[in-house]
């Protein structure tokens, strides 16, 4: 356990969500005091909230986990909320962190924020070689906005801020609304009512081709409490475990988990997404002198055991 944190004051927003409530669980057991603002109390799309929240609860580190998003559904209906309520929070909160007098800055970025032409494995310089994937070209282009704020708030004003790059996240406390979830928690839902239910056949979206990476979210956790305590550059920082996956296979190893034997029907009308997104992890490596622990399946185990557990909490939240 690092001393680093010990009596470190850190407002983590997004601290009820699926990433922020890791990282508030791990800050609290390294002796952190821990707050995490609420939206009924603090609506960061106004500057004047942000600004009050920082003065009324000061802070030696402001972690930026809150953020409106989903998967590839939600991008389609919701465009213009997704970028007008994340580019103003992001905005206005590190102008209240400069206001306030924050010592550091922790922003939790996307990995849709990479051009989605780029193949192969996508390196931190790659981030402005082209425009994000169209269908999350509104989520990950105001994620960029804030690598490009942060580094304009170091020149200027001196404030340390940092730019994370996180892969796609799995585990226990995901969102398991068809409405909000990202892949694994639509899969793992999916295929355990299907299970439960005894149900022929399962409808997937798409091909099944792309490739994508996934971490466990308590990995990630980890990872962000290292690289704020031992990262201080204005280059993004990725985050993930440098492994690809194909939705097929992904796809196929939770229906086998479930314990699930009906057909698997790929709908091909519905979007693939970018057709490959791993991210190079050999800077993290390097500077965190550190891998994820868990491999995937040992994860996805995991997380359909405590989605069987919480499963009524889970399908509603968010």
């Amino acid at each position: 356990m690092s001393e680093y944190w010990a009596e470190r004051r850190v407002c983590v927003t997004g601290g009820a969500g699926f990433l922020g409530q890791h990282l508030v669980r791990r800050l609290e057991q390294q002796g952190a005091r821990v707050f995490t603002p609420r939206r009924r109390d603090f609506d960061f799309t106004t500057p004047d909230a942000c600004l009050r929240c920082l003065r009324e609860h000061p802070c030696d580190t402001l972690i930026h986990a809150a953020a409106y998003y989903g998967g590839i559904g939600i991008n389609q209906t919701e465009p213009a909320t997704i970028y007008y309520t994340n580019l103003v929070m992001g905005a206005n909160l590190f102008e209240a962190a400069r206001l306030a007098g924050v010592a550091r800055v922790v922003v939790i970025g996307t990995a849709c924020s990479y051009p989605g032409h780029l193949e192969g494995h996508l390196r931190e310089e790659d981030l402005w070689a082209g425009p994000c994937h169209p269908s999350v070209q509104n989520y990950g282009t105001v994620k960029r906005m804030l690598a490009l704020q942060g580094e304009a708030y170091r020149r200027q004003y001196g404030l340390p801020s940092i730019h994370l790059i996180p892969t796609n996240l799995y585990g226990p406390g995901d969102s398991y609304n068809p409405d909000r979830s990202h892949v694994v928690a639509a899969l793992v839902r999916k295929f355990v009512e299907a299970e439960h239910e005894d149900r022929p056949y399962v409808e997937v979206w798409g091909t099944g081709t792309p490739v994508r990476e996934f971490l466990d979210v308590e990995d990630c956790a980890t990872a962000v409490l290292l690289a704020a305590e031992r990262y201080d550059e204005a280059m993004p920082l990725n985050l993930g475990t440098g492994i690809g996956t194909t939705i097929r296979e992904l796809t196929e190893t939770i229906a086998h988990l479930t314990g699930y034997r009906g057909e698997l029907r790929w709908d091909r009308g519905k979007p693939d997404g970018a057709p490959h997104k791993v991210l190079d992890v050999t800077r993290m490596r390097r500077v965190l002198g550190w891998v994820p622990p868990s491999d995937l399946r040992s994860g996805l185990t995991r997380t359909i055991r405590w989605y069987r557990r919480n499963k009524v909490e889970a399908d509603a939240k968010w």
